[in-house]
């Protein structure tokens, strides 16, 4: 046996865990990241206790390691196999000179060594290349699980502060309400005033409404996700600085984007395709095996006969058998066309996996840059719209502005702040994604994020 088999005869003792070791190994995850969620609840502990309970990611995992005992099976066709085999049979006959009743009892072992069978290696080296892609499949649903992780703890939080904006904007407008009552009483304001007021603080309560009912909801579907019911997110510390976009070059993104999942799958699948053209070519070569084997076989007459006496007969073989295929009917020279086509394909969906992976990069590249410029611009928004606030107010009470002035600066600077926080939010989960469709997407990459938020 060669070097490299006696290698991989090794492998499986390390793939043997048992159902209970792992069943045990689960269950510590889920309890750890549960009491992690009960001391403190970051974005890297809500990741982590995700990580042990998403059932889209667990299943990932599952296959992935599924594929490295389907490997193991590959390994087997270059490996010896051993068989035993044992008959008994029993033979009456009859003739004009008597009766013969024979039994025979036979047993052997008998054993097969592969010496050479391209197409055995060719599988093995699929089966490589598979276990490959479904290691690649779960770093995919990994970085699907950090974004997914990301956005439902920042939906939590951009909903509480539409909630905390809406509920300011409320109670402003109610002050305002209030104002404009007393003034239209002393007679210093008209009625048009005081029903302005009304309409804007009822659509201020509506809106009050919808944004609590959409805290509900963003507020389950994180629960959900790590399967808890009182995660509660930490929120930005201020002031919020987002970090610069490192690196700033657009290009540089592209050119590592050859590294996401989808374009290394692609990659793998084409060379699975290769392969098969490759083992349906050694349909044309021969095979051949180390054989051997040995055997036992004791004959029983009845009655018995000088010439053919009751007795055991021992055997034992060993030789190389060679085997050529001379003719298939020309399925050999068809399944190679077919092979080739099918390559050509796999050729064609690598070129597209990678003009899709780069596109989507330009395309988070720009969105995140974008989302940046925003929020400096939002940032700027908010200084004025507080500065135009307090001149508005001051002006109302020198009797240069009326009232319905003062509403449209109050909620002009509530919608500003909710915007701001909003854009804020989607810049830092847009730079998850950015590096998820690059391929450069860590549990690691939360880390900074997570330094962004209160301790």
């Amino acid at each position: 046996m060669s070097e490299r088999a006696l290698k991989s005869s090794s492998r499986p003792a390390r793939l043997r865990p048992t159902r209970l070791m792992l069943s045990i190994a689960i269950g510590l995850g889920s309890l750890l990241g549960a009491a992690g969620l009960a001391q403190a609840q970051t974005l890297v502990d809500v990741y982590n206790a995700a990580r042990s309970y998403d059932a889209t990611y667990l299943a990932a995992r599952a296959q992935a390691e599924s594929a490295e005992y389907a490997t193991e099976q590959a390994y087997a066709l270059r490996r010896p196999s051993v068989g035993l085999s044992a008959t008994v049979e029993r033979n009456e006959s009859k003739s004009p000179v008597g009766e013969r009743d024979t039994t025979t009892r036979q047993a052997g072992i008998s054993a097969l060594q592969p010496l050479f069978n391209r197409a055995n290696g060719v599988s093995i080296e699929q089966a490589e290349r598979s276990l490959a892609i479904a290691q690649a499949e779960l770093r995919n649903a990994e970085q699907d699980l950090i974004v997914r992780v990301a956005e439902a703890y920042f939906d939590v939080l951009a909903a509480r502060d539409t909630l905390a904006s809406a509920q300011s904007n409320k109670t402003a407008i109610s002050e305002q309400l209030a104002s404009a009552k007393r003034n239209f009483e002393v007679g210093t304001a008209t009625i048009t005033d005081t029903r302005e007021a009304q309409a804007r603080f009822d659509l201020a309560t509506a809106q009050e409404i919808a944004a609590q009912n959409n805290l509900q909801t963003s507020q389950a579907a994180l629960n959900q996700l790590v399967g808890r019911t009182d995660v509660d997110p930490h929120p930005l510390a201020a002031p919020v600085t987002l970090p610069a976009l490192m690196p700033a070059n657009e290009q540089e993104w592209v050119m590592r984007s050859e590294q996401s999942p989808s374009v290394q799958q692609a990659q793998l699948a084409l060379e699975i395709a290769e392969l098969e053209t490759e083992k349906a070519r050694a349909g044309h070569l021969p095979t051949v095996d180390l054989v051997g084997g040995v055997g036992r076989s004791r004959n029983s007459y009845s009655p018995e006969s000088p010439t053919q006496p009751t007795g055991t007969y021992r055997s034992a073989n060993i030789g190389i058998e060679l085997k050529m295929p001379l003719f298939a009917g020309f399925s050999v020279q068809n399944r190679v066309r077919e092979t080739l086509l099918l390559e050509q394909k796999s050729r064609n969906d690598l070129e597209a996996a990678r003009r899709a992976v780069a596109l989507a990069t330009r395309q988070a590249f720009s969105g995140v840059q974008s989302g940046l410029a925003q929020v400096k611009a939002l940032e700027a928004a908010e200084s004025s719209s507080k500065l135009a606030l307090e001149a508005t107010q001051l002006g109302y009470k020198v009797g240069v502005r009326v009232n319905l002035d003062v509403l449209n600066a109050q909620t002009q600077l509530f919608d500003t702040q909710t915007e701001l926080a909003q854009a804020r939010y989607n810049v830092l989960v847009g730079n998850l994604r950015l590096r998820q469709v690059a391929g450069q997407l860590a549990p690691d990459d939360l880390a900074p994020i997570n330094s962004l938020l209160t301790p």
